[in-house]
């Protein structure tokens, strides 16, 4: 089982992720970005490319797709909350976004991240 954050990581990791659209979860140890592709196929091909990631690390999210809007929410199950798996997971999902053209986020669907950061477990 994959260990939660720890909060030295949580100030490493969630900090930086807030500045690039990643929000909080309220009454959860997660965290959720809207991404907004100029139309459906784009949204679907990103999907299908973290997709692959997705599988290759064993580590798949929560998400929501209606047209071209894609809602996605990180936490690992199994450990109840955040972990390194999410925030790398995170990473790769703006990497491939970064890649495709005219993709936005929406950010004022969250918490502030920042609100994760002092947590050290879930009950």
């Amino acid at each position: 089982m994959t260990d939660i954050l720890t909060p030295e990581e949580r100030q490493e990791h969630l900090i930086p992720l807030g500045e690039v659209g990643w929000g909080a979860v309220s009454d959860r140890d997660a965290i959720r970005k809207v991404y907004v592709f100029p139309n459906f196929v784009e949204a679907w091909g990103w999907m299908s490319r973290v997709a692959i990631w997705c599988e290759k690390w064993n580590h798949h999210p929560e998400w929501l797709n209606v047209y071209r809007t894609v809602d996605v929410t990180l936490a690992t199950h199994d450990a109840n909350g955040l972990t390194n798996l999410d925030i790398k997971l995170a990473k790769k999902m703006d990497a491939l976004a970064d890649a495709s053209t005219n993709v936005s986020y929406q950010s004022d669907l969250s918490e502030p991240i920042a609100c994760l950061c002092s947590l050290d477990s879930r009950s």
